[in-house]
C-alpha cells in the first residue's frame, strides 16, 4: 500500500461513533484485536468487522473483492481522490491506482485506504501494463463527445474504471488508451458532476450488473 504522505495515520474521525469495550467474556477467535475488545472500536467499519484486527479485515475482504479496479489521474493533486478511494472500498473494488503525483489528500478517504490495495504509477503506461498483464479492459468515465451512456453500454466484468482530474477530465493520452468511453447522463444545467460522485455512480453500475 502507498504510504500516507498528507494525513497522520492516527488522526481520529470524531464523526465515527463506533462501539465501546466488548462485554466479558471476550471472544477468543484470532481475528479479534484484544486492544479493541478492551477499549472499544471507533473505526469506520461495518458491524461485521467490529473489534477485528486490521490485517484480518483486509484478508477477509480479499476473499470476496470484485473483479473491477479503479484508477484516477492525479496531475494536479485532485482533492476528490480520497472520496473515490472510500467509494472503492464501499463497492469492494479489487484495487485502486493513482496515476501521476504520488501525494494525494487522504482526508476524504476516512482511513479506508488502509483496507485497500492502493498502487501508484508515475505515468499512464504503468497502469496500462498492469491492465494488460491482468487481462483487464480500461474503461474511461467522462462526459465526452461520442461517449456511450453508461446505463446502455457494455461494461466488462474485468474492468479498470479510469477517471480523470476534476475539471479537465481524462487526459488526451488516457482517452486514446481506453477501449471505450462511458458517460453518465445528466438532466440539469451543469456541464459535469463531481468526479467522486461520478466514480461512485460508475462503481455502483458495475456492481448492479456483476456483483452477486
Amino acid at each position: 500500500m502507498a504510504p500516507n504522505d498528507d494525513e497522520p495515520d492516527d488522526e481520529p474521525d470524531l464523526r465515527i461513533v463506533g462501539v465501546d469495550a466488548h462485554p466479558l467474556p471476550w471472544p477468543t477467535d484470532a481475528h479479534f484485536d484484544p486492544a479493541l475488545l478492551a477499549h472499544g472500536d471507533r473505526r469506520n467499519v461495518v458491524d461485521r468487522y467490529r473489534y477485528w484486527r486490521m490485517a484480518s479485515i483486509v484478508a477477509d475482504l480479499d476473499r470476496h473483492r470484485h473483479r473491477f479496479e479503479v484508477a484516477i489521474e492525479n496531475f494536479e493533486r485532485d482533492a476528490n481522490i480520497g472520496a473515490i478511494v472510500r467509494s472503492a472500498n464501499a463497492f469492494a473494488a479489487s484495487a485502486v491506482h493513482i496515476v501521476g503525483r504520488r501525494r494525494w489528500n487522504r482526508r476524504g478517504a476516512m482511513m479506508t485506504e488502509r483496507y485497500m490495495h492502493v498502487h501508484h504509477h508515475d505515468a499512464l503506461d504503468g497502469l496500462l501494463d498492469h491492465a494488460r498483464d491482468r487481462g483487464l479492459v480500461v474503461v474511461g468515465i467522462d462526459n465526452l463527445p461520442g461517449a456511450i451512456a453508461i446505463g446502455t453500454a457494455a461494461l466488462p466484468p474485468n474492468s479498470v474504471l479510469l477517471f480523470g482530474q476534476e475539471g479537465p477530465g481524462l487526459s488526451e493520452q488516457a482517452r486514446r488508451a481506453c477501449v471505450q468511453l462511458l458517460a453518465i447522463p445528466q438532466f440539469g444545467s451543469t456541464r459535469s458532476i463531481n468526479a467522486s460522485a461520478a466514480a461512485a455512480i460508475a462503481m455502483h453500475e458495475w456492481c448492479r450488473r456483476h456483483a452477486n
